[in-house]
């Protein structure tokens, strides 16, 4: 009795429920437009042609196994599973894509530098054959026979959508991995294989002997219900691509579209989709690629963050992040001061460049040309418009700093003598940072309403935070820095400050990386509070670049209660501390869920 309504409750809600748990406090404004605007099309589509069905005898429900209720015809139970399917399969294609940007996936495909956007076309006038000769066929295939019949409007159905789709996300499609775009239509597909397979076996929807083609994938499977679901899914997914693809256009191009709204219209949606992909800016594109290749190799904390960011924001952050991250690289890395201060004086051109009230382009392509190529590409898109400059200008500052280890000398010349040096130093290349960070959260805030007074507040709080950041990040690289001849304990706390070279491994170094450590967490504490001031947009995103960053300071301290060397990887190798992927990603998961670390 009810069997149809036993099926949502044993096999579709269950699933349902779990994916809103895990993916609700990753939930974006875009993603519950898309999950809306897709649910709406599905339905809407669908109605017509199922009742057509139901009416024409190609399948019927026994009376006894429905709860009564119906909608031109169509059981509730039935209304229903097109709601949950398109849930499910929605949800699986966001959670699946939360890591990737989008953006860095688009092609130009008139570049004739581009092998793989010239390839791009191939690919979509061979999907474009393909999908137009489905729509045709069930056409041509007419007769009196009513074997196939299901088949045939199976096809009619769904091929001009998927054609529609696939003209407007086939670049998706084909350049994104196949967990990305087909492990969300796999899954869903093989699951509702089972449950329909047991519904048949059952009786609780039939579908008539003479419409179909008598083929069964396996027992109680017809090939006809198999092709339902993994095309049904395969629509859902494709149009949540077709989505994404639009509002990567809009991202990816200030140029061509100088203002986005954080939920974009359907009409700028449009726009985006109809905009030839010649007019990509294949240099731009790049420039994100390269700006997330960085971000990947060099911090896997604000990686796995940048993904709770959305939009333009998102992108933003990555290229001001990635710039930070190549300037530390050349000028951290120089063999020599002297090379160290060089590109510390190539910066610092740049950066005099781009704010110079005369917009001159020669001194801008003369700022640029000492950097490698990939370098350049990044600067080139530094979103330098909306940073103020005097952070970027403290940064090289701090890197300034740096480069005073690397001098020699006596050793009253080393530059983090006391804890006020320590603190200048962690002003100059973290908190720097913060603030950069959060000009563009403001820059960027979808609301824009801002108070003035909370706004300071919030500014000053994540210059605290950076600063706390660059502690856990000092205790973590003891043993590293001073292989580099580095120590940024001050000297002062030492026993013997004439040491030249202290010893890194005694219980000298470990009580003061433990009080260094304190002092984090204790900064932490009480600047925490103010991120629940930050626009709502970003603050998701911001706590988990904290709290990720903040889990290396707790393992720290986990290891420094248990007696362990702190000098290890996740893997357990001397170097430095790290946190597993799978504990990033579940401190992740749990900061958005609105869980706060311990102090």
């Amino acid at each position: 009795m009810y069997d149809y309504a036993q099926v949502h409750v044993l096999y579709t809600i269950p699933p349902a429920i779990a994916l809103t748990i895990v993916l609700g406090p990753l939930f974006t404004r875009r993603d519950i437009f898309k999950l809306g605007f897709l649910l709406a099309v599905a339905v809407t589509y669908t109605i017509p042609w199922d009742s057509y069905l139901i009416r024409t005898g190609v399948w019927t429900y026994p009376s006894d196994v429905i709860l009564g209720p119906k909608l031109f015809d169509i059981p509730a139970e039935e209304l229903f599973f097109f709601v949950i399917q398109t849930y499910i399969t929605t949800c699986l294609q966001i959670l699946s894509n939360k890591s990737v940007v989008t953006a860095t996936f688009l092609r130009n495909e008139e570049d004739r530098r581009d092998a793989v956007g010239r390839s791009l076309k191939n690919w979509k006038c061979a999907g474009q054959i393909i999908f137009g000769l489905c729509s045709v066929l069930p056409i041509v295939a007419h007769g009196g026979q009513s074997t196939g019949t299901y088949m045939k409007l199976i096809l009619g159905w769904s091929a001009p959508v998927l054609l529609v789709l696939w003209t407007f996300a086939y670049q998706l499609l084909v350049a994104l991995p196949w967990t990305k775009t087909w492990l969300p239509v796999f899954i869903p597909t093989l699951y509702l294989w089972v449950i329909d397979t047991l519904a048949l076996r059952r009786g609780t929807w039939c579908i008539e002997s003479d419409t179909k083609l008598g083929i069964q994938v396996w027992p109680h499977l017809d090939i006809e219900e198999a092709v339902f679901f993994l095309v049904t899914n395969t629509l859902v997914v494709w149009g949540s691509f077709a989505y994404d693809n639009a509002v990567a256009v809009l991202d990816a191009f200030p140029d061509l579209f100088p203002s986005v709204a954080g939920t974009p219209s359907p009409a700028s949606l449009l726009q985006a989709l109809f905009l030839p992909t010649s007019e990509y800016d294949t240099a731009r594109i790049q420039s994100l690629q390269n700006a997330l290749a960085v971000l990947a190799r060099k911090s896997r904390s604000f990686y796995l963050a940048s993904g709770v960011f959305t939009g333009r924001l998102r992108i933003d952050l990555i290229l001001l992040y990635a710039f930070c991250r190549i300037a530390d690289d050349l000028i951290d890395d120089a063999p020599s001061s002297e090379e160290g201060d060089m590109w510390v004086q190539h910066f610092s051109n740049f950066l005099d460049s781009v704010y110079s009230t005369e917009h001159d382009p020669e001194r801008f392509e003369q700022a640029l040309a000492p950097f490698p190529a990939k370098a350049q590409s990044i600067l080139v898109s530094l979103p330098t418009s909306k940073l103020p400059p005097e952070p970027l200008y403290s940064l090289l500052d701090g890197f300034r700093i740096d480069q005073q280890f690397l001098r020699g000398g006596p050793q009253q010349g080393l530059p983090i003598q006391t804890f006020s040096n320590l603190e200048r130093y962690a002003s100059c290349v973290a908190a720097t940072i913060g603030e950069l960070c959060l000009s563009l959260v403001y820059q960027h805030n979808p609301d824009r309403l801002t108070d003035e007074a909370v706004q300071q507040k919030c500014l000053a709080a994540g210059g605290q935070m950076g600063r706390a950041l660059q502690y856990v990040n000092i205790v973590r690289d003891v043993a590293t820095d001073a292989q580099g001849g580095r120590c940024y304990i001050p000297n002062e706390w030492f026993s013997n400050p004439s040491a030249t070279s202290p010893d890194m491994h005694n219980q000298e170094v470990a009580h003061h990386r433990k009080l260094i450590l304190d002092i984090a967490f204790d900064t932490y504490a009480k600047n925490r509070d103010a991120i629940e001031d930050l626009p709502r947009y970003a603050q998701g995103g911001v706590r988990v670049a904290v709290e990720s960053y903040m889990e290396i300071g707790r393992i720290l301290r986990e290891r420094m209660q248990q007696g362990k060397p702190l000098d290890f990887t996740g893997g357990g190798k001397k170097g430095r501390a790290s946190v597993p992927r799978s504990r990033r990603i579940w401190v992740g998961w749990k900061t958005m869920a609105g869980w706060r670390g311990p102090t």
